[in-house]
């Protein structure tokens, strides 16, 4: 079962545009130092539609060298074809992937049942568990929590993240399915919502903002999980002022610039994503030269 706090890594690019392993080695190694549950390559924060076959293998690669026996590795896998997501999915299960993180099929807009068979053709064909990814502002659609109850029947389906941003459907999903199903994980992939879902009954988050402070979200994710909410709201409120920076822009260029503000591996996002505003970029700046220092760093 996946319980507490997840860094959704970003892919670090040099100066000629290529995947920067020495970088996100450094990366890595500073999540495991700071308590990490586990590592999401190859999300939306990690760019993965601008990720090609080569570079998709090299980083679960890295990814599987440094995380072995030390925190679990969870590969971005979907698409908007079903036959792609089978073969991200297969060559993720090949080089060592704990789980897949399958995003529902976007701009092909199917329908709740085309939902449904996409997740069963997929289970039906790897080993790998398959956490649903539903992110209606990404994708266009909305995975119905009926839909989902029909897939947590399915054994090889363990888990949602749910970046709805919906508290009302969070709740339907700890009502309707986490009473049900209580080895069924549930995960908030908004990182504001981390205290709000997590007191519901969520089980932790896949977040973006602990690229950088991956401590302070394990802090409140791990007091959230014991009960200990007024710890867990002491960090929801410290973080609050980066939640608000992180997001100011599309992700990930915002959290990609404060990395490189502090000295981490990061470089540029990848085209169409582009560089922050001087405004935005100045008030981001701000945010980080307010927050205290032990909360980033290199490793």
């Amino acid at each position: 079962m996946l319980k507490g706090a997840f860094t959704a890594v970003v892919t670090p690019f040099d100066k000629n545009d290529q995947f920067n392993e020495e970088g996100f080695r450094q990366n890595l190694r500073f999540q495991i130092k700071n308590g990490i549950d586990g590592i999401v390559v190859l999300g939306t924060t990690g760019e993965s539609p601008t990720i090609d076959t080569e570079e998709r293998k090299k980083i679960i690669e890295t990814a599987v060298q440094e995380l072995k026996g030390k925190a679990r590795l969870l590969v971005g896998t979907g698409s908007n074809s079903t036959k792609q997501t089978i073969a991200n999915t297969l060559q993720a299960q090949e080089l060592g992937a704990d789980a897949a993180l399958v995003i529902t099929p976007y701009y092909n807009k199917p329908t709740q049942e085309g939902l449904f068979q996409h997740y069963t053709a997929l289970s039906q064909v790897t080993s790998l568990p398959i956490i649903v990814y539903n992110a209606q502002g990404r994708t266009g659609l909305n995975m119905l929590t009926d839909t989902l109850m029909r897939l947590v029947d399915n054994p090889k389906i363990i888990g949602v993240k749910d970046s709805s941003y919906n508290i009302f459907q969070i709740n339907e999903i700890v009502e309707l399915i986490g009473s049900r199903h209580p080895q069924f994980s549930i995960l908030t992939g908004d990182d504001p919502m981390t205290l709000p879902a997590m007191s519901l009954g969520c089980h932790g988050v896949i977040s973006v903002v602990s690229n950088l402070a991956p401590a302070a979200v394990r802090n409140l994710a791990h007091a959230a999980l014991t009960g200990d909410y007024e710890e867990a709201r002491k960090w929801h409120y410290l973080l609050m002022p980066f939640y608000k920076a992180a997001f100011i822009e599309t992700n990930p260029i915002p959290i990609k610039a404060a990395m490189e503000m502090c000295g981490m591996a990061a470089g540029h996002t990848r085209m169409p994503l582009c560089e922050m505003t001087p405004e935005n970029k100045k008030m981001l700046q701000q945010v980080i030269q307010a927050m205290p220092k032990e909360w980033y760093g290199k490793s």
